[in-house]
């Protein structure tokens, strides 16, 4: 699985990409979690705020912190 957190680095960024490497590491996912920072590849998915995630090419959320429980529903819904 690659979970990738479209941002500039912002706060809510790097709060969204702590939160994917926690959630990977409670349900013992086998993911790479990569940080997406140049505007023009973050523009290709065609998103209008960020923070952005995308799982395996798919974007599944942006312009927010997801909770724990949807960042834990997302990544099982991906995982299975």
């Amino acid at each position: 699985m690659q979970i990738k957190v479209l941002g500039t680095g912002c706060a809510n960024c790097k709060r969204v990409k702590a939160l994917a490497a926690e959630v990977v590491a409670e349900l013992n996912v086998d993911a790479a979690i990569i940080e997406v920072t140049d505007i023009a590849d973050i523009m290709g998915y065609g998103i209008m705020s960020t923070p952005g995630i995308v799982i395996d090419e798919k974007v599944v959320g942006s312009g927010g912190v997801p909770t724990k429980a949807q960042m834990v529903q997302l990544i099982r819904q991906y995982a299975a």
